[in-house]
């Protein structure tokens, strides 16, 4: 199983960003996928999560600003970020849950700027 989290980059305040995740050796319908943050000294932050079935949810931090889609065709789950805050740079990452296993990829670094 393999995880790729791409798209990270610098950005203005008020940008956007689409973070991709794509997905090897599970088959499509089989995983959930979670974004996660991290920030150096600050425990990894989950962020969103889109489930087996399609539901997804949002933490409050980016609820209203972020959007998680998947393309199954293409086995990647995308994160569509908009009005990006300073707060919002770190690391992020993505994480598949199949039946019960966690699997992680290498993140993609996002840089806010004022």
């Amino acid at each position: 199983v393999q995880l790729q989290a791409s798209g990270g980059g610098l950005v203005q305040t008020g940008g956007s960003l689409r973070l991709s995740c794509a997905v090897s050796g599970i088959g499509t319908g089989h995983y959930a996928i979670g974004w996660f943050r991290q920030v150096p000294g600050k425990e990894r932050e989950g962020l969103s999560c889109i489930g087996v079935s399609g539901a997804t949810h949002y933490s409050d931090t980016v609820k209203g600003r972020f959007a998680v889609s998947e393309d199954n065709a293409k086995s990647t789950v995308y994160l569509q970020m908009n009005s990006l805050k300073r707060a919002d740079t770190g690391v992020y990452f993505c994480c598949a849950d199949h039946l019960g296993d966690d699997f992680w990829g290498r993140g993609t670094k996002v840089t806010v700027s004022s």
